[in-house]
């Protein structure tokens, strides 16, 4: 399956972005129109209302479309049943998801986050089965850690299981960290790498400054916690956007611009996924996804935010288990005076 370098996200689409049903397909058939050709969306966005929305969009489009969509986080209901990555349960998610786009099979299924619970082998097992049964054509992950897309690829070939085809990780200008090793295993085992987030929720648009009046609505809205430069990690962002303001200016760009063109630099990506929330966004990303970098222009890049280097953690909320509990972290004193 071949697409292209840009790829139309479709997580604003729904009541937590865009409410207006219409307006999101008008954005997609734009985007194809564009020559965009490949559609990412998943089943927890806006609780199912985005997977509907690209449906009503691709209708009579299907076969000109690379459709992925994602699945593991609970929708509404909770349970300990209704999430995760378990045969039982990415069955149902594959077959629901089916249903509300109205295809009969989806391009490339992504398993959203890992799950430090079920059996790896399991998960592989049934996304083999649903190739094999002809729901999905292959078969990806997002935002996994490097040492645990080793271990699929290690399972899969013991077990003579299909091997996982892609990860969808954050990178852009301020969250460099998958350079240092993702981007390098990745590469090896011949994974296609479709980046999410290139404008670092909002903060490489040019609208959050540090003199500038926060705007409203769009994502502080969704996450205003992320915005507020008392937090000395928010503070550095904002330092580090200046910088990278500042160099846009000197390209006779706009910022938005350099940070679209910033992660198909790196020979390891395929496709960056931009997420519009209204047709005028869509537009202006695509105007600038045209932009080339040189040598100079990288090297400035590295030295405002070095390689491998995260201004902040863009999957701080999907942190391992085992550091948020101690006592994974320390042995108890009857086991250390056991070992002693």
């Amino acid at each position: 399956m071949k697409v292209s370098p840009y790829a139309l996200g479709a997580m604003m689409f729904g009541a937590v972005g865009n409410p207006d049903h219409d307006e999101c397909v008008r954005i997609v058939h734009a985007a194809l129109d564009h020559g965009i050709n490949f559609v990412d969306t998943a089943d927890m966005y806006s609780t199912g209302q985005s997977e509907i929305i690209v449906g009503k969009a691709l209708q009579g489009r299907r076969d000109d479309v690379i459709l992925a969509t994602k699945g593991h986080f609970a929708l509404g209901e909770e349970g300990p049943n209704r999430s995760g990555n378990s045969r039982r349960y990415l069955t149902r998610a594959v077959e629901a998801s089916l249903d509300r786009i109205g295809t009969d099979y989806i391009d490339l299924y992504q398993v959203h986050r890992p799950d430090w619970i079920t059996d790896i082998e399991e998960t592989l097992g049934v996304l083999t089965d649903l190739v094999r049964a002809g729901k999905i054509r292959a078969f990806g992950v997002s935002s996994y850690p490097a040492h645990e897309i080793v271990e699929l690829h290690r399972v899969a070939e013991l077990r003579g299981l299909m091997r996982p085809r892609t990860e969808q990780p954050p990178y852009n200008l301020l969250a460099r960290g998958i350079e240092r090793d993702l981007l390098a295993v990745t590469n090896r085992w011949g994974m296609g790498v479709l980046t999410w987030s290139p404008l670092a929720f909002g903060f490489l648009t040019g609208k959050h400054r540090k003199t500038v009046p926060p705007p409203t609505g769009g994502r502080i809205a969704l996450r205003p916690q992320l915005f507020d430069q008392e937090d000395p990690v928010t503070a550095r962002k904002f330092d580090v956007v200046e910088d990278l303001a500042q160099l846009a200016d000197d390209l006779g760009c706009s910022l938005p611009e350099l940070a679209l063109a910033f992660p198909l630099v790196h020979p390891a990506v395929t496709s960056v996924i931009i997420g519009p929330r209204t047709l005028q966004q869509l537009e202006s990303s695509v105007a600038g996804a045209t932009l080339e970098l040189d040598d100079a222009v990288l090297d400035r890049i590295d030295e405002i935010v070095p390689p491998g280097t995260n201004i902040y953690e863009p999957n701080a909320s999907f942190d391992a288990p085992w550091l948020a509990e101690p006592e994974t972290l320390r042995r108890s004193i009857t086991e250390r005076t056991a070992a002693s």
